[in-house]
């Protein structure tokens, strides 16, 4: 009698095991268990921070692979941008806008890259590529486009495009008679710099800075009308108070972290110029 009752009882087992694995085949994955939101951490992290550094809504030095409050930041500016629910996570709609937009952006530079004629010319994502090619503290030959005339930088400071200093009193005077004097005018310019011709835009404002200070030091009365903060002149003796700003494609502007489209026409309009040179 007991060994029949253990039997119905194995069998009774089995059919709800068996139940159950039916039942978890026929149900549809819920779409939230693959959600990434603060706390989350791992490799999908680190792919979203990549992304979205490559556009510039990440700007965080570090790829942490920690979904923080910085990242939360970004994929909700990312949203805005995008007319998609701003909540700071990445479900399956904003993780399919994200990776279309790095796509196409991917495309787009490898088009430039052909026309340019080569590789090591043309219009470059400054968030996935031309930072990483003129490092903070190496030089560059600028040359504007309108006047062909020509002077020498330094890249001193700059996260979300190149903060730059002329290297000596020569090449500030050069600037002066480019723009006429200070002024936030965008020009187009060729960036020569490690073998690259790179199109750019830059002003000719010096600000947030101080000659006769220490760099990095806190100061007040930066140029610019910058007020008090870290000293952003490194660069010594060259006339300048302070770094003027060098837009690259898709970089954006420090303060307010967007992409100026006036700087973007000049960087095609100088990535046209390379065109047509032929470089």
């Amino acid at each position: 009698m007991i060994g029949e009752t253990e039997m119905k009882y194995k069998s009774l087992i089995r059919m709800l095991v068996i139940c159950i694995a039916v039942l978890m085949t026929l149900t549809p994955i819920n779409a939230s268990a693959a959600l990434l939101k603060r706390g989350c951490s791992g490799s999908e992290v680190k792919k979203v921070q990549t992304t979205l550094k490559k556009m510039g809504y990440y700007t965080y030095p570090k790829i942490t692979g920690y979904f923080g409050s910085v990242t939360e930041a970004a994929v909700k500016l990312f949203q805005k941008d995008h007319d998609i629910t701003t909540d700071g996570r990445i479900g399956n709609i904003t993780k399919g806008a994200l990776y279309n937009k790095i796509e196409s952006l991917s495309t787009s530079e490898m088009s430039s890259k052909k026309v340019a004629g080569s590789s090591k010319a043309g219009s470059f994502n400054w968030f996935s590529k031309v930072q990483y090619i003129w490092l903070r503290g190496m030089d560059a030959d600028i040359t504007d486009i309108d006047t062909g005339k020509s002077f020498h930088i330094k890249r001193t400071f700059g996260t979300n495009h190149a903060d730059v200093e002329p290297l000596t009193k020569k090449d500030t005077n050069i600037i002066k008679e480019i723009w006429g004097g200070w002024t936030w005018d965008r020009h187009a310019v060729l960036v020569k710099v490690d073998g690259y011709t790179l199109a750019g835009s830059m002003s000719a404002m010096p600000h947030a800075g101080i000659d006769d200070a220490p760099a990095v030091k806190v100061v007040s009365g930066r140029s610019g009308g910058y007020g008090r903060g870290q000293n952003l002149d490194k660069v010594k003796n060259n006339g300048v108070n302070g770094v003027m700003d060098l837009h690259f494609l898709n970089s954006r502007t420090h303060g307010t972290n967007i992409v100026k489209k006036a700087h973007q026409d000049m960087v095609k309009k100088a990535a046209n110029y390379i065109e047509s040179m032929g470089y």
